[in-house]
């Protein structure tokens, strides 16, 4: 197959982790955005926390992160290795394993938690997630909360042509196969696992940010210089080609989406388009407007 390199998207940076960081006492995080100052570059992805590979001995108290607030986004929990229990103000719960996702639409506000999973924490073992924040669009950042469980035997994957490996559709859509997250604006989201010495081509929208996450191996991507481990290749918005090329057995993530373009401010867990809708979020949450977990 023939590359056309006018539609390949060009390089803008290959990124290390910008912060590194206890969530709670259950999640050490690898920070790669907002850390890098990467906003506009990313959009309309607000967050990339890379949790572990780290073991956890067996306990009886369950470690995460307690109640806790947020507004204005979606988050996007991916598990590799563990298990998360999720409760939330809108009375959504749910426990997520190794192969699914949670995908929380905290919108006009809730208050949840994010604990290991009871009888997992029991056992202990090697735990390993990727969190992202997603952000709204400002016609929906007020409109209701809404939880999406998505389990691993439910997102299709692909087999790689010559054997390259597999991709799995969380959201959007791949030869054919449609993700099943349901999603405010138009997003890609591909895991992948390949195979070393593999070269594969994926053709993403026009125009979209595009990223690509390396949780273990080595590979490159349209040509630049190879990324490894906790490394992340952000590409220019222009073109749709995506070339892999890699090097040792891989597992990424590729996130892609069209960019909102409207003002961002934040605040802790709260993201919004302007500081007036920062200070209301925080009165909101105060008052008990968010709700809280009995």
């Amino acid at each position: 197959m023939t590359t056309d390199v006018t539609t390949a998207k060009e390089i803008l940076g290959i990124y290390q982790p910008g912060s590194t960081h206890m969530v709670g006492d259950g999640f050490p995080v690898r920070n790669l955005f907002p850390s890098n100052d990467l906003d506009r570059s990313v959009d309309p992805f607000l967050m990339l926390d890379y949790a572990g590979p780290q073991h956890f001995s067996a306990t009886d108290h369950s470690r995460g992160v307690g109640e806790h607030p947020h507004r204005g986004f979606e988050t996007v929990t991916i598990m590799y290795d563990g298990a998360v229990a999720h409760r939330d103000s809108a009375g959504n719960s749910g426990v997520i394993g190794s192969g699914d996702v949670q995908w929380m639409t905290a919108a006009s506000g809730v208050v949840h938690e994010e604990l290991h999973e009871t009888q997992w924490a029991k056992q202990g073992g090697t735990f390993q997630a990727i969190q992202l924040w997603v952000n709204l669009p400002q016609a929906q950042k007020m409109s209701a909360p809404r939880y999406q469980t998505l389990l691993d035997a439910d997102i299709p994957a692909v087999a790689l042509e010559h054997g390259a490996g597999r991709l799995r559709v969380i959201a959007g859509t791949f030869q054919g196969q449609k993700g099943p997250a349901r999603t405010f604006t138009p997003v890609e989201l591909y895991d992948l696992q390949l195979e070393a010495g593999a070269r594969v081509e994926l053709t993403l929208p026009e125009g979209q940010s595009t990223s690509v996450f390396v949780l273990q191996g080595r590979l490159s991507v349209n040509g630049a210089k190879s990324a490894g481990e906790a490394e992340l290749v952000v590409l220019k918005r222009q073109g749709s080609l995506v070339v892999l090329e890699v090097e040792q057995e891989s597992r990424i993530l590729i996130m892609s989406g069209k960019a909102i373009d409207e003002p961002i401010a934040r605040y802790g867990p709260f993201v919004m388009n302007t500081k007036a809708e920062l200070v209301q979020a925080v009165e909101d949450y105060q008052a008990g407007r968010m709700g809280h977990l009995s």
